[in-house]
């Protein structure tokens, strides 16, 4: 399944450059998110725009391929990649690039849950109490199977159909290494000790 990984944004919180750029214990948080997909086995392909230049130069130096969107917003870049890349009625899954601690087990479990779910779409969602226990912040909440979640930053959807909303699965994942969501100083300090403990460094 083909991962669309969307690195166009300006990433303006965090006031460090080009948020996929920034680096975690050496490696830049989008070689993260690449490196889970892959291992999973899917072919990825990172939406970048005119926003996030230097992000462009390093997905050729890389030899990742690269979408080159319009930078209009998040979900008018996600429509504008799948409806270039995918056939209409091929699921694909879409992913923030700030997502460090994102692991191939992850990535199939989601994939598992929505086939056996048969819905055309998927949302992730994490409970806003474990995002909270790890200090970061929590800026939008959804109840989901009665617990205030947060969204996970991982999506699947169906090509020619994204214009529209989706019948979508809705996963609660109880799992502390999708709520290293990056988008402040402080959440960066958090998963810089997180993954530099986990790899001896």
């Amino acid at each position: 399944m083909l991962a669309l990984i969307m690195a166009g944004g300006e990433g303006s919180r965090l006031r460090m450059g080009e948020k996929p750029l920034v680096t975690i214990c050496g490696r830049s948080m989008l070689s993260y998110v690449i490196d889970a997909f892959s291992a999973a086995g899917h072919e990825v392909v990172v939406v970048a725009s005119h926003k996030t230049p230097f992000t462009k130069n390093w997905c050729r130096a890389q030899g990742v391929v690269l979408y080159e969107a319009e930078g209009l917003g998040y979900v008018e870049d996600i429509n504008a990649a799948a409806a270039d890349l995918e056939e209409a009625g091929t699921p694909f899954f879409t992913c923030v690039s700030d997502l460090p601690c994102l692991a191939p087990d992850i990535i199939t479990g989601i994939e598992d849950a929505w086939r056996r779910a048969g819905a055309p779409a998927c949302s992730t969602w994490v409970p806003r109490d474990l995002c909270e226990e790890h200090g970061c912040r929590t800026q939008y909440t959804e109840e989901i199977d009665g617990t205030p979640a947060c969204p996970a930053g991982i999506n699947i959807l169906t090509a020619g159909g994204s214009d529209e909303p989706q019948e979508e699965l809705r996963l609660l994942l109880h799992d502390r290494r999708l709520v290293f969501n990056i988008n402040t100083r402080e959440e960066l300090a958090l998963v810089q000790g997180y993954l530099c403990r986990k790899r001896g460094e």
